[in-house]
């Protein structure tokens, strides 16, 4: 334990000074591959970032942080796109936040405001219709106008982090939870298997919601104001609405520019505009697959089987057959949303509990979170002990 916070203070200082770096070459050289080039040494240190670490919760954590996140961040940097790229006159304390931890920030529009003032000009309002095709991680090519599918996410949307502060309720309480599902993992001999793995599946949804959550208000005492990163998953009524408005939306804000859009452009030029989202989905899925298997090799150290690939492959599949019925049947058909609710939470829990889950099994990661905790317990206690 006291040689992985070492590490992690190693870690961070490195980070913070390639990052400096990055941010000059971003002042220094134009986007585009050029840029790329001299970017790739700190892409390469990132991917090789979790290796240094012997607890799986850090392998884990900085696999996601910075061989998935800031990678990409960079890779789409690079070209003048993206999170880190959103914002021209980005101070460099706000560029090193964005690209190392798992936060968007969110845009604010005073000086567009300012600028129509001093015209004495109200302008046009922006129109939906160019930014209907990126306003989610999976584009609804149905009946529904662009101004609805362009707002559709802000009307889901449990807060606004531009008014008011994210109440502490709700975290606490999934905080408590977090804490009973670990304190029952010590009678995991007599609980049965499949009621385990329904306990993995919402011990990684509070512990990843609970961390993202910690760095958001780290975020927020820098004077930051953070997109949300989840929203609400459980109450889901498709997989499109699960993937692309609830579930983990740091990631979907990162895989829509890398991913589904250069995808959803390249689609277009072969089958047209009305189909273009189906192969751009399934790429999408195929990429997140593929970083999923990175992040478990991290954390587990053994072979791939590619199970958890076939998890977002078949996930992927079966979005496109969705997508393809709200475009054949049109919004006039939709099942109920409590039907189609449980239908959704059933086949996402389903699935995990045949492909993903099993993964965490075998690659012994339940075993040594379980080492990772009872380390942390004995050097609090030497540490109190200490003092």
């Amino acid at each position: 334990m006291e040689g992985d916070i070492i590490m992690v203070i190693k870690v961070n200082i490195s980070v913070v000074i390639s990052l400096c770096y990055c941010y000059w070459i971003g002042r220094s050289i134009s986007a585009g591959t050029r840029r790329l080039l001299f970017l790739a040494p700190i892409i390469c240190f990132f991917l090789f970032i979790p290796f240094n670490f012997s607890s799986v919760h850090l392998r884990g954590n900085t696999g996601f942080f910075f061989a998935w996140l800031g990678t990409f961040k960079l890779i789409l940097f690079a070209f003048n796109k993206g999170p880190l790229s959103s914002d021209p006159s980005i101070s460099l304390g706000r560029f090193v936040a964005s690209a190392s931890l798992p936060i968007k920030i969110q845009q604010n529009q005073p000086h567009i405001r300012s600028k129509t003032s001093q015209d004495g000009k109200t302008p046009p309002p922006p129109d939906p219709s160019k930014h209907s095709k990126s306003s989610h991680f999976v584009t609804n090519p149905s009946s529904e106008t662009p101004k609805t599918n362009g707002q559709s996410k802000e009307k889901t949307s449990p807060t606004n982090p531009s008014k008011g502060h994210t109440p502490l309720l709700p975290y606490a309480i999934k905080a408590i939870l977090l804490a009973s599902l670990v304190k029952l993992y010590d009678y995991s001999h007599q609980i049965h298997p499949k009621v385990i793995f329904g306990m993995y599946c919402f011990h990684i949804y509070f512990m990843l919601e609970l961390l993202l959550a910690t760095f958001a208000a780290l975020a927020r005492t820098m004077g930051m104001e953070l997109e949300p990163q989840f929203n609400n998953p459980l109450l889901s009524t498709s997989l499109q609405d699960f993937w692309g408005r609830r579930w983990n939306l740091m990631v979907t804000s990162i895989l829509r520019p890398a991913v589904y859009q250069p995808s959803l452009k390249a689609a277009m030029n072969v089958v047209g505009p009305s189909w273009a989202p189906l192969p751009a989905v399934f790429a999408t899925f195929v990429v997140s697959g593929i970083m999923h298997e990175l992040i478990l090799y991290y954390m587990g150290r053994m072979p791939p089987t590619l199970r958890m690939m076939e998890f977002f492959v078949l996930h992927g599949l079966c979005l496109m057959v969705e997508i393809v019925l709200k475009k054949t049947l049109g919004s006039t058909r939709r099942l109920p949303r409590l039907v189609s609710g449980l239908l959704t939470f059933g086949f996402v829990a389903a699935t995990s509990f045949w492909l993903f889950l099993p993964e965490f099994v075998r690659c012994r990661i339940d075993v040594m979170a379980f080492e990772d905790y009872a380390a942390l317990g004995a050097f609090v206690k030497n540490l109190s002990a200490a003092f």
